[in-house]
């Protein structure tokens, strides 16, 4: 598929660069006047979307407008693609980082507690020292990078930079993306635009502080190359000890994923099986190697947490149904939650969508670039292997993208024509339609980001007052204590878990949780009252995990009062720390439960 840009200008591009420049520097303008001007001292349900400065979405749409208009128009330097797309990045990905003073989502706050384990332990564990934690232990590849980026930068923990994680894990996918798709064209309009869809449809948040992050890119980058180096046989003594580089190179990466995440290695080798057995790449080396390597990890490091977790993935297998409704979590409660659920189903099918239809518009395409279509297509199979803990049909859409996108650009652009036809039919005009039709769908999917991305950030900010409130219940906890909590969505849940144990009541059977709305203080006081001194029993409130469990449908917010002011009011309970954003009661020392009473009779 030849690029059509690469057409000599009729006049330099220098000439007509001026409105590309002005409407990046306006958007971002506007950007950095929204972000400024934007107060998220009191999300509402719609979290981030209903605080936005209005500026932010006509920045957005500026942005939106100049990168198609610029993409498409005759006099363009290649320069601005990439500028555009860099643009689109730090107004999605760097808004929470500039707008909340602290990082989001507790799992990111869960993943520090792993690296500062690391650094306090300075050695792997395994679960007879830190329990279920011991996982992390088993795949240490992030987290012992990270630990080493903190010692190298100085700094006290992964929290001072973590916030700003989600943009530096985009930017690294970029690269990795232009190499997979410069591999099936040298079209800048349809590379570009595909780069532009994957930013806008990758919101299933996993670009946070996270092993996936990494190992997403890593999977991307074995991808391309295999996709551009693999494609054929060597030939002579250089061709030999090129292939030999990029193997070493390849092997790397390889280990770098195993080493780092369940779940992706896995991923990889489905991809590279499917591209060798369709007969596209028949070098059997990256494939072999992924298998060996990713095996060679389960059999030894990771047996401990595999053979735990068997029978239950077993269970699993076939589970289609199971596996995908389980998807979803728990039920979106409340108008935001389920308008911002919806938007983001809406614009992943949006994309599927599109891709269908590039696909069968674009024959040639479709056959030259029939890698990427098996590579969109490979992940489903992951639907009937595992739920992932609730998560599969996220894992699903997320590793569907690339190729997706790719197609789905090539929906958006006229019917590809050769340089041969396009010398001989001069360079008429594109039909209008190719114009303004594809920048509204654009225009509709980059907007639509922004609830499915941060819809919900009621949920996952987490204001300085409530990482204050836990941090003092950490700090003072003896060792041996355990902390009670709702759920785990609050910060510094895991923290310091080799010495303070976490218990979160949400995580039981219905049953009990029932028992612990019907009698709050007496219930928890009989789950707390195990704690051997010097330890402690402290039970948290805060209002992450109020936020959670109203807008996920599984205690509403008169449940919730209910056990917080049943606990303050019984006297088997002391208030030992409290603020704006929550409050903490502990045990009283000797405390005994009326069952405790009557056994002692």
């Amino acid at each position: 598929m030849t690029d059509l840009s690469d057409l000599p200008p009729a006049r330099p591009w220098r000439s007509s660069a001026l409105w590309p420049a002005a409407a990046l520097l306006a958007s971002l303008a506007l950007w950095g006047y929204a972000v400024t001007h934007t107060d998220v001292s009191g999300l509402g349900d719609f979290g981030l979307v209903g605080a936005l400065h209005p500026a932010f979405w006509a920045g957005l749409a500026l942005l939106t407008a100049g990168f198609w208009l610029t993409l498409r128009g005759p006099y363009r330097h290649p320069a601005w693609a990439p500028a555009y797309v860099v643009g689109l990045l730090v107004m999605e990905r760097a808004t929470q980082a500039v707008v909340y003073p602290t990082p989001l989502y507790a799992w990111a706050w869960k993943h520090d507690a792993v690296i500062d384990h690391l650094l306090t332990a300075g050695r792997l564990q395994s679960a007879d020292v830190v329990g279920d934690m011991a996982v992390y232990d088993q795949w240490p590849g992030f987290f012992a990078a990270q630990a080493a980026l903190v010692k190298l930068l100085g700094v006290n923990s992964a929290a001072q930079f973590m916030a700003w994680w989600p943009l530096v894990s985009s930017l690294l996918l970029l690269l990795p993306l232009l190499l997979m798709y410069r591999t099936f064209t040298e079209d800048r309009r349809l590379v570009w635009s595909a780069v532009w869809i994957f930013s806008v449809a990758n919101w299933v948040g996993q670009d946070y502080f996270s092993p996936q992050s990494v190992a997403f890119a890593l999977h991307l980058g074995i991808l391309a190359i295999v996709l551009r180096r693999y494609a054929g046989g060597t030939s002579g003594p250089a061709g030999g000890r090129r292939q030999a580089v990029w193997t070493v190179l390849l092997t790397l990466l390889v280990v770098a994923v195993v080493i780092s995440h369940q779940l992706t290695p896995g991923m990889l080798v489905v991809s590279l099986a499917v591209l060798f057995f369709v007969r596209h790449y028949r070098d059997k080396v990256p494939l072999i190697t992924t298998a060996v390597i990713f095996l060679a990890w389960c059999l030894t490091a990771a047996l401990p947490f595999l053979s735990a977790t068997m029978p239950d993935m077993l269970r699993s297998i076939g589970d289609i149904g199971g596996n995908v409704a389980t998807g979803y979590g728990a039920t979106p409660t409340g108008t935001g939650a389920v308008t911002t659920s919806w938007v983001a189903r809406l614009l992943s099918a949006s994309v599927l969508l599109l891709a269908a239809v590039g696909a069968l518009r674009q024959p040639v395409l479709r056959h030259r670039a029939l890698p990427l279509l098996l590579l969109a297509l490979a992940p489903l199979p992951m639907f009937a292997a595992s739920s992932y803990g609730s998560e599969m049909i996220f894992r699903v859409l997320m590793f569907m993208l690339p190729g997706a996108a790719f197609f789905a650009a090539a929906a958006l652009l006229p019917q590809a024509r050769t340089l041969t036809a396009v010398e001989a039919q001069g360079t008429r005009p594109e039909p209008r339609r190719f114009v303004w039709l594809p920048l509204l769908a654009l225009l509709a999917g980059t907007l639509a980001f922004v609830p499915s991305y941060s819809g919900k950030d009621r949920i996952s900010y987490f204001p300085p007052a409530e990482v204050g409130l836990v941090r003092q219940v950490i700090d003072k906890a003896p060792d041996g204590s355990l902390v009670v909590a709702a759920d785990r969505n609050y910060p510094l849940a895991f923290a310091d878990y080799w010495r303070v144990d976490h218990y979160w009541f949400l995580d039981d059977a219905r049953e009990h949780v029932d028992r612990i709305v019907r009698e709050p203080a007496a219930t928890l006081a009989r789950d707390m009252a195990s704690v051997k001194a010097p330890g402690r029993a402290y039970v948290l409130f805060t209002r992450g995990q109020f936020a959670d469990s109203e807008m996920n449908g599984l205690l509403d917010k008169g449940q919730l009062d209910r056990i917080e002011r049943s606990v303050a009011a019984s006297p088997l309970f002391e208030r030992v720390a409290g603020n704006s954003a929550g409050s903490a009661y502990a045990l009283r020392s000797g405390t005994e439960t009326p069952e405790q009473k009557e056994a002692d009779r």
